[in-house]
């Protein structure tokens, strides 16, 4: 499973802008490290984020559990508004 395509599908399915979600990959100087820049209309942060950042960690969890599942990289999926 793509991590980058399965982190945008789970935004997607939370926000109330579902076209204006940007995710992409960049690759990081350790070999099984990966992090996921996730951009999100500014109105749909809270909803991203959650209460007490529940879930965007709940987001955080099932991308590295799949990740490990799938024995791919560790994940780190940052969260920011444009």
């Amino acid at each position: 499973m793509d991590l980058v395509k399965l982190t945008e599908e789970l935004v997607k399915a939370v926000v109330r802008n579902p076209e204006e979600v940007a995710v992409k990959e960049f690759d990081t100087d350790e070999d099984d490290f990966m992090v996921i820049q996730v951009m999100v209309n500014n109105d749909d942060m809270g909803v991203v984020i959650g209460k007490g950042g529940k879930m965007a960690n709940a987001i955080r969890t099932i991308v590295q559990a799949s990740g490990y599942l799938h024995g791919n990289k560790k994940v780190k999926i940052n969260i920011d508004s444009f």
